[in-house]
């Protein structure tokens, strides 16, 4: 059968892609090489422990995302807790610090974080971070291109971040966000992140899933697709793009030919490099893609007797491996008793490591 679309890779992009196109009568085959849908927002069994790619936030101004849940039914206040502070600690200074985030939603927790505890970031250290955020926002708007040519540590210097300030809230916030130490990044990559919450101020929290993202959006998205008519073949790894007389007119997985008009390349970058590569495919649209570095991730999740934390909250790690972690029990992994999800960094220390020493590791750091 030939069809109107294939899409390579059921992530959120290659689900979201399938969900429009199906609506609009399209006759569409998504291929995903795990036995699982969902890609980077999935949750599956592994050796008989639930777990998911390091755990996941989805911020209240973003506009697209509940857009994209609302046409496959599923509302979104109904799948996320919200949470209205973030946690930073210290393992030099073994103390926390609780910053608020949302002016509308918790005004006095945000007015508590900017004015309260100082024993580890002082009312100096917070006041210099205000240079560094308020410019940046307006150079974004501004002067995006020469935003793009300094890193976030140059851009801090140049605003006269204190060295406090800096490391123990930056450097834990792009790591553990961007997965990169804020001297491998542009700051305009950086305020890209934040400058949609402008116009949308009134909706900045954050919101930690209840549920694994598999059973509360990424597969009931699925079935919608089935349902208005898509195909999707799990277990197919696409190893080849069929490419001929200058166009992409199908691909090749397990074996097997599979025709469309239109081929849509919904994987990771490297995978997508790879694809491209392997398919002698040739436009100068994909030079730029081409030349794309990887980002690299590794997480890790305990499960315990107990809860590691009083509650399930976004934290920050700094001076350690931990760029970022939750507790989990009480949201997402709601069957165990405790559950420590944590991003490590730099990822590049850990992704060659062996398990073991990895763990060894996020454990003596988990203690600090």
């Amino acid at each position: 059968m030939k069809y109107d679309v294939i899409i390579i890779g059921s992530g959120l992009a290659g689900l979201t892609a399938g969900l429009l196109l199906t609506k609009k009568g399209y006759r569409v085959l998504i291929l995903e090489k795990k036995p699982f849908v969902g890609g980077r927002t999935a949750s599956w069994d592994e050796d008989g422990m639930k777990v998911e790619s390091g755990f996941h936030r989805v911020i209240g101004y973003y506009k697209h995302f509940p857009r994209v849940l609302k046409k496959a039914g599923i509302n979104m206040n109904k799948i996320v807790m919200w949470e209205e502070v973030m946690d930073f600690r210290s393992a030099r200074k073994g103390d926390v610090t609780t910053f608020g985030m949302a002016p509308v939603h918790g005004p006095l927790k945000l007015l508590k974080g900017m004015f309260g505890n100082t024993d580890t970031i002082s009312y100096k250290d917070r006041m210099s971070l205000f240079p560094f955020f308020i410019n940046g926002m307006k150079d974004y708007l501004k002067k995006p291109d020469q935003l793009d040519q300094v890193s976030v540590k140059e851009y801090a210097e140049r605003h006269h971040v204190t060295n406090n300030a800096f490391h123990l809230v930056l450097v834990p916030l792009t790591a553990g966000i961007f997965f990169l130490p804020p001297e491998r990044f542009s700051a305009y990559v950086f305020f890209g992140l934040l400058a949609p919450s402008l116009p949308r101020f009134y909706k900045m929290r954050m919101g930690g899933f209840l549920g694994g993202m598999s059973e509360l959006f990424s597969d009931p998205i699925a079935r919608v697709i089935e349902k208005q008519g898509g195909t999707i073949l799990r277990d197919h790894k696409v190893t080849r793009m069929i490419y001929e007389n200058g166009r992409v007119k199908g691909v090749v997985a397990e074996g097997q030919e599979f025709y469309a008009d239109e081929t849509v390349l919904a994987t990771e970058i490297g995978a997508a490099k790879k694809l491209i590569t392997d398919s002698s495919v040739e436009h100068a649209c994909f030079n730029n893609l081409l030349q794309l570095p990887d980002v690299p991730a590794v997480t890790i999740q305990f499960e315990l007797d107990r809860p590691a934390t009083p509650y399930d909250r976004t934290t920050f790690g700094a001076g350690t491996s931990l760029a970022s972690f939750t507790e989990q029990s009480r949201t997402t992994f709601k069957h165990v008793p405790g559950r420590m999800s944590c991003i490590l960094a730099p990822a590049e220390r850990f992704i060659n490591m062996e398990s073991e020493d990895i763990y060894q590791i996020a454990i003596k750091d988990a203690k600090n």
